[in-house]
């Protein structure tokens, strides 16, 4: 894009100031890095980034129009606009923030309680449930009560990841194991008071369980299913309707943020950034090795090499492919958090908006995909994919079981 239509486009604005609410979490990666680096700023924007105590505030704060955006959940669009928790409220999005990037960690007792019974249980990645399912038909006949797993919010990209490796061994998430709703910054407290014994989390909190050395990382999204989108820009409807140059400024900002973030080279600054007080706030050795794709699985472990753990940009994983977000609605209604008769198509096309996004890439004159929806578990490793200017890369979408999902 050149300057002088740079400068056209911010004359244009229909807002400038504007507030995003984050969670501290390495996936807010983007928003920080846009702040920071002033991506936002090139574009005429001025950001507050708001850090919220969880995502129900998250939720309940963009609703009310306290927040002009939001990173959000994935799931989160669906949740407001169908009225799932306590608000029905219209929400958008056009632009995936990151893939990747959560783990389900285990407490050291029940790591203890799995290595017992099978010694063997985690040597093969990635990592099943079915140690654990033998573990929870014994707690049960000896009348024991069930193990708790947390996972962030009602409708989480974690909760259904939890559940689908839960089920896949036979586990019932509704009656064999209790699941509860903690913010992701509390998760590390709560697993060390023994008030649960797991979680499923986004970085860093499963790291800073393991590096503390009170919890072992069984699996990550990653392995559950390969380049999954996790969070997401959350615009009300309304507010991207009503200020389409501004949404389209925040999103270019956001698309070089991302790329910026994806080099190598700047890795080590990300984590630098992300670490400080008014982000996270942990220690940037926490943060830095899984964006370095180096993950520890336990304390007394080697790193292992996960080099797509957090990926922002490259593959283009700003895309809001139907099929990423169909699957999430396949597991909404296996769950009966939705209705079957639902209309998934209806429900996408009102709420990702796929041509928005494409409407904005082109505009900055990179590629796109040209399909909205791909088989899901059918690349195990690096493919082509027809776009606007030919062809581009994209990489794995294997899921853990071998399943495949085909959402037309």
């Amino acid at each position: 894009m050149s300057k002088e239509q740079n400068n056209h486009d911010q004359d244009l604005l229909e807002k400038e100031k504007l507030t995003i609410g984050f969670i501290p979490l390495t996936d807010c990666a983007t928003l920080v890095v846009a702040k920071e680096l002033n991506f936002f700023e090139k574009y005429g924007l001025d950001v507050t980034l708001s850090k919220e105590a969880s995502w129900a505030n998250i939720r309940d704060k963009l609703a009310y129009g306290v927040l002009d955006c939001a990173q959000m959940l994935a799931t989160m669009p669906i949740d407001t606009t169908l009225g799932l928790g306590s608000w029905k409220k219209e929400t958008v999005t056009a632009l995936v923030l990151g893939v990747n990037g959560n783990a389900i960690t285990i407490s050291n007792k029940l790591y203890q309680e799995l290595k017992h019974l099978d010694p063997h249980f985690d040597d093969q990645r990635p990592v099943t449930a079915d140690v654990l399912k033998q573990l929870v038909e014994m707690r049960k006949s000896e009348g024991k009560e069930p193990l708790t797993f947390a996972h962030v919010f009602p409708s989480s990209t974690h909760n259904y990841f939890l559940r689908y490796w839960l089920a896949s061994a036979g586990i019932d998430p509704d009656n064999d194991v209790t699941l509860s709703v903690i913010p992701p910054q509390q998760m590390v407290k709560n697993l060390e008071a023994n008030i649960v014994d797991g979680f499923c989390v986004g970085e860093p909190w499963n790291q800073y369980a393991v590096q503390k050395g009170i919890g072992h990382a069984l699996i990550t999204s990653y392995e559950i299913w390969n380049n999954a989108p996790d969070k997401v820009l959350g615009v009300n409807k309304e507010w991207a309707c009503s200020h389409p140059n501004t949404h389209k400024a925040l999103i270019k900002a956001l698309i070089e943020a991302a790329a910026w973030a994806d080099k190598d080279e700047n890795r080590e600054k990300v984590a630098e950034l992300l670490s400080r007080e008014e982000y996270i706030n942990v220690p940037v050795e926490i943060i830095s090795s899984p964006l370095k794709g180096q993950y520890k699985y336990n304390a007394d472990g080697k790193m292992e090499s996960l080099p797509d753990f957090n990926v922002f940009q490259r593959y283009n994983a700003g895309f809001p492919w139907f099929s990423h977000i169909g699957w999430y609605l396949s597991q909404m209604i296996r769950w009966k958090d939705i209705s079957a008769s639902q209309d998934p198509i209806s429900i996408l096309k009102d709420i990702y908006w796929v041509d928005f996004y494409r409407q904005v890439v082109d505009e900055m004159g990179l590629a796109y995909p040209l399909q909205n929806s791909k088989a899901e578990g059918t690349h195990s490793g690096h493919w082509q994919s027809e776009s606007n200017t030919g062809t581009q890369t994209m990489s794995s979408d294997l899921f853990f079981d071998k399943k495949t999902f085909d959402f037309i």
